[in-house]
C-alpha cells in the first residue's frame, strides 16, 4: 500500500476585479502584506464578457492577476478564498465606499492546471471546505493552455493564457531548484 505524500507547493494567484487604479493598487497593498511579494502581475484587462458584476460594482471594469513569489500548499486555497471575501469588504470600509469596489479570486497554478476558488457550486466543481469549491479553469500541456467545456470565456482569451504560461514559467524555474 503507498503511503500518501503531502502535495507539493503551488503558485498562489489572485484575480481582482474592480473599475479604478486605486483601488486595484490598495488590493494589492493587502495581498502583498498577506502573501508576501509579487513576482508577476498582469496587465489590467477588460472584464466585459458578462455583467455579472455590474449592479455590485458598476460599469468598465477590468481585471489584473497577481503572481506570489512564495508557494503555498494546495489545502489551503479555501482558507484564502474566505479571507479574500472579508478583505474585500476591508478595503470597500478603508477606501470609504459605500458599494463592493473590489473582487479578489484566488486560485493556484501547478504544472498541469490552474485551479480556482469559487463558493459557487457546479456539477464539475470539487468542494474543499467551509463552502468553497475549486474550479478546474484550465489545463497545460508542453507550452500550451488546453481549454475545457466550462472554462470561462475570458479564461480562453491570449492574455489571460499568455500571462499564466509566464507564472507556469516561473513556477518550473522555482520547483526545479
Amino acid at each position: 500500500m503507498a503511503e500518501p505524500k503531502p502535495f507539493p507547493r503551488v503558485k498562489l494567484i489572485c484575480g481582482i476585479i474592480s473599475s479604478e487604479e486605486r483601488f486595484f493598487k490598495k488590493a494589492e497593498e493587502h495581498l502583498v502584506r498577506l502573501y508576501g511579494p509579487l513576482d508577476l502581475s498582469s496587465p489590467f484587462f477588460p472584464f466585459d464578457f458578462t455583467d455579472y458584476y455590474e449592479k455590485q460594482m458598476g460599469k468598465d471594469l477590468k481585471r489584473q492577476f497577481l503572481s506570489f513569489v512564495r508557494l503555498v500548499s494546495p489545502e489551503t486555497l479555501s482558507e484564502i478564498k474566505i479571507r479574500m471575501n472579508a478583505l474585500e469588504e476591508e478595503i470597500r470600509e478603508e477606501m470609504e465606499q459605500t458599494r463592493r469596489i473590489v473582487n479578489i479570486d484566488p486560485g493556484y497554478l501547478t504544472a498541469s492546471a490552474l485551479i480556482m476558488a469559487t463558493a459557487k457550486d457546479f456539477a464539475h466543481r470539487i468542494p474543499l471546505q467551509n463552502g468553497i469549491f475549486a474550479h478546474l479553469e484550465l489545463l497545460f500541456g508542453k507550452n500550451e493552455v488546453r481549454i475545457l467545456g466550462w472554462t470561462y470565456p475570458d479564461y480562453k482569451t491570449e492574455g489571460y493564457q499568455k500571462f499564466f504560461l509566464d507564472v507556469r514559467r516561473i513556477y518550473f524555474s522555482q520547483v526545479q531548484k
